[in-house]
């Protein structure tokens, strides 16, 4: 459901030092999403109309929102089945003359279903686990990586993948294989686990990466997959392993809060916790919703987390 973008209004004001005006540019991140338009440094918002009309679309439109949360989790165009029935919930659950109560609610959960979905779980989830199993947390950071980085990984396993239209199984399996292979042999993961190391020690670091302790089976299946061999050296079964830390399930229910606090920062507001405007540039902002979400066990509608976010000046002026 690609809204059109129907007037572009901009206003080009002012010179360079030398006279000459900035350049208007489209910056394409992704093709198969909207690009963004850009006079100089400056990103313009373009104003949205719906076709045939003058109404203005904005970020307060439901059916615009819902489409948002696949352009911002799932890092793709909404599929035609699942933005109806996001889209008609609000009818579904509000009524055709929804109250203001029940409209808030309905796009906190809405949006909150995204981070929580099959799909996220398996590509931007992943991401997040491969990560932190690989090398913990960044330094002096309570995360183990940047929205940089977990972008085009998301992208790399999510490929072609639409959970619930055609063989979506096999290929976000054929995906996660092709993910773990190709990011064992960068440079970073081969140079904090020498080939030297043996089955077990490349395994246990990863658990100590992830600050997990293992149950003696997982262990035992993660340092198997190397069939008796007495170095680490195989690139197939390091990928094999590193799937098993990272989809262990100690490790993502112990990850759940901490990641999906991030995703607020990478989904809903486009960057990293310490970017401006973030007044302190650190983690201070995301150290205090991580603590009122474990105060409230998780939940997310009593620590008016995502309500804060979808609500906040920062995310709708994105719009």
């Amino acid at each position: 459901m690609r809204f059109a973008v129907a007037v572009l209004i901009v206003t080009l004001v002012g010179v360079s030092a030398f006279g000459q005006a900035p350049t208007l540019k489209i910056v394409t991140d992704d093709p198969n999403l909207p690009s963004d338009l850009y006079y100089g440094n400056v990103k313009v918002k373009p104003l949205r109309l719906r076709p045939g009309t003058t109404q203005v679309i904005t970020i307060d439109d439901f059916d615009f929102f819902v489409q948002q949360q696949y352009i911002d989790f799932l890092s793709r165009m909404p599929d035609a089945p699942g933005f109806n029935f996001w889209n008609g919930g609000m009818s579904r659950d509000c009524g055709p003359t929804p109250a203001q109560g029940c409209i808030d609610v309905e796009r906190i959960n809405t949006s909150a279903a995204f981070f929580l979905s099959i799909e996220f779980k398996d590509t931007g989830y992943l991401v997040y686990r491969v990560y932190k199993s690989a090398f913990g947390n960044m330094v002096n950071a309570p995360v183990p990586l940047t929205r940089q980085q977990f972008l085009p990984d998301t992208k790399e396993i999510g490929l072609g993948v639409v959970v619930g239209q055609g063989n979506w199984q096999a290929q976000l399996e054929t995906n996660k294989q092709a993910y773990t292979l190709e990011f064992v042999q960068r440079p970073a993961f081969t140079s904090a686990y020498a080939t030297s190391l043996t089955p077990a020690q490349f395994v246990d670091q990863m658990f100590a990466h992830g600050g997990v302790t293992p149950t003696a089976t997982d262990r035992t299946t993660a340092i198997n997959e190397f069939a008796g061999a007495g170095d680490s050296s195989n690139v197939t079964a390091r990928s094999k392993a590193l799937r098993d830390v990272a989809e262990n399930t100690i490790l993502a229910s112990q990850e759940f809060n901490n990641a999906f606090v991030l995703m607020q920062y990478y989904g809903y507001l486009h960057r990293n916790p310490y970017d401006p405007p973030e007044q302190t540039l650190d983690y201070q902002g995301y150290n205090f919703w991580l603590g009122k979400l474990n105060q409230f066990g998780g939940n997310y509608i009593t620590a008016e987390m995502v309500k804060a976010f979808i609500q906040s000046t920062e995310y709708k002026t994105r719009f």
